[in-house]
């Protein structure tokens, strides 16, 4: 049963609102069914929405987040709990134990990365738990497409196809969840 999800997302408000929306629809839902939500602890961008729309709802979200990002003063203010760590492959991999499953949002360079690294933790045995992609806007349509050509090309395995699970809306996400 999933209880715990790591969730990567956007540290940026000048994206569209439908980032935005979709972001807060989810962390509702998570809230609401009592789904802990571990992630950056950022007080920007998508990863305060998630977490303000959680929290609203009556969730819990504890944030991960290197020491040098709380004296940038880049952490949010009301999170259930914080973690600290000394660097960022220490936050990934405590949002990794913490959870039991994953949820890539929309972001930038530090989410593709996180999403790629787990995919690959999957990929070598070292991560066990789901992995949802939620493809808001078809955000992620161009990179589904360089895994398929990945697989096409024999970079990996057919199989390695299974290491992730996509949804287009929030509800797909909960949907999936249930199912995993």
């Amino acid at each position: 049963m999933i209880k715990n999800i790591a969730v990567y997302c956007a540290a940026s408000n000048r994206i569209d609102s439908i980032y935005f929306n979709e972001t807060e629809v989810l962390g509702k839902m998570l809230g609401q069914r009592d789904i802990h939500i571990i992630n950056g602890a950022g007080n920007i961008g998508l990863m305060r929405a998630i977490t303000d729309a959680a929290l609203s709802a009556g969730g819990k979200v504890t944030g991960v987040i290197p020491g040098f990002m709380v004296d940038r003063g880049l952490c949010h203010s009301r999170l259930t709990a914080v973690i600290q760590t000394q660097t960022m492959h220490e936050r990934k991999k405590c949002m990794a134990d913490l959870s039991d499953a994953v949820i890539a949002l929309p972001g930038g360079y530090g989410t593709l990365e996180e999403l790629l690294e787990i995919i690959t933790w999957r990929q070598l045995g070292l991560y066990k738990n789901p992995v949802i992609i939620l493809n808001t806007n078809n955000f992620y349509g161009l990179l589904l497409e360089m895994f398929s050509r990945i697989v096409s090309e024999k970079f990996v395995r057919d199989e390695h196809t299974q290491l992730w699970h996509v949804a287009q809306k929030p509800r797909e996400v909960i949907d999936l969840i249930d199912r995993l």
